[in-house]
C-alpha cells in the first residue's frame, strides 16, 4: 500500500506542496516583507513619540485610491472624515492598520500634541543648516522629494503645538495658520495646527514621489517659536530668488515667463 500510495502521489520528495510553493517564491517577496516590516516599524516609532496617527490614501498609478473623481489632493488626505477623532497613539491599533492596509499612507494630526511648520525643501535646507550651526534643538523633519506632485518638494519640521486653550476666545490665530482646504493657497511657510494634518513617512505619491524622515522622530519637539525667525527668513530668501529667476525667465522669452505672449508692436507711422 505504501508503495501505491507512493506511485499516486509522485513519491516521497514531492509529496508537499507547500514545499514546492516555499522554493518557487518570487525573487523579491523577500525584499517586500522587509518592507513592510520597515514600514510598521516606522509608523510605530511615530506612534511612540506621540504623533496620532490616522490611515490615509494611497496612489494607483496617476490617481488617487479614493472614489472622487478627480480628487485634487491623490494620496494626500485621510480616508475617513473622522480622521480627528480617529488618530491615535495606541500600538495595538497602529498595528492593525499597518498589517490590514499595507498599502495606505499615513496622516499625523496636528494641534493635539504637536504642530508642523512646512516649508518649500530649498528653504527648509537653508535654515535647517542654520539653526543646526547655531545649536538649536530642531526635532524631527520630514521631507517629500519634488515631483508632479509638490513640486520642488517640501520640508516638514515636527515642533510642539501652540495649545488648545480650554476657552476657545483665547484661541489666537496666525497669519500662516494652514488647513487642508488651503494648503497650495500656502507657497511659502504653512503652520499646520488644530484642524489640519501632514503625512509622515513612510508615504508614496503618485508617480513615486515620497516622504521621508530626515530626522526622525525621536528628536524631541522643540518650541515652534525657536525655528521661526530662520524659516521665515529663509522663506523671504526663497521668494525673492524664485521671483528673480521668474523675470529672467520673461526676458528670456522676450515676454512673460511662459514665453507666450510677445511685447506689443509699435504703431505705424501714417
Amino acid at each position: 500500500m505504501n508503495a501505491e500510495f507512493g506511485r499516486r502521489t509522485g513519491g516521497q520528495g514531492r509529496f508537499s506542496r507547500m514545499s514546492q510553493w516555499l522554493r518557487g517564491r518570487r525573487p523579491d517577496d523577500a525584499d517586500d516583507a522587509a518592507a513592510a516590516g520597515g514600514r510598521e516599524d516606522l509608523l510605530l516609532a511615530t506612534a511612540a513619540a506621540g504623533l496620532p496617527l490616522a490611515p490615509a490614501a494611497h496612489p494607483v498609478g496617476y490617481r488617487c485610491s479614493c472614489d472622487r473623481v478627480g480628487c485634487p489632493t491623490p494620496a494626500r488626505h485621510p480616508v475617513s472624515w473622522a480622521w480627528q477623532t480617529q488618530s491615535t497613539t495606541d500600538r495595538a491599533q497602529v498595528e492593525r492598520w499597518a498589517r490590514h492596509q499595507p498599502d495606505a499612507n499615513f496622516v499625523t494630526a496636528t494641534g493635539m500634541t504637536h504642530d508642523v511648520l512646512d516649508v518649500p525643501r530649498e528653504a527648509g535646507q537653508e535654515a535647517l543648516e542654520r539653526l543646526l550651526a547655531a545649536g538649536v534643538e530642531v526635532g524631527p523633519v520630514a521631507v517629500t522629494g519634488g515631483g508632479a506632485v509638490t513640486g520642488e518638494g517640501r520640508m516638514m519640521f515636527f515642533t510642539l503645538t501652540r495649545g488648545t486653550p480650554p476657552d476657545e476666545d483665547e484661541w489666537w490665530p496666525c497669519a500662516l495658520d494652514c488647513h487642508p482646504e488651503t494648503m497650495d493657497e500656502h507657497p511659502g511657510l504653512r503652520w499646520h495646527c488644530r484642524g489640519s494634518y501632514v503625512l509622515v513617512p513612510p508615504a508614496v505619491l503618485p508617480g513615486e514621489e515620497r516622504v521621508e524622515w530626515m530626522r526622525g522622530p525621536e528628536h524631541p519637539l522643540p518650541d515652534p517659536l525657536s525655528l521661526l525667525e530662520a524659516l521665515t527668513d529663509a522663506c523671504a530668501r526663497h521668494h525673492v530668488e524664485a521671483d528673480a529667476d521668474h523675470m529672467d525667465a520673461a526676458g528670456d522669452t522676450g515676454g512673460t515667463a511662459h514665453g507666450t505672449d510677445a511685447l506689443p508692436s509699435p504703431p505705424r507711422r501714417g
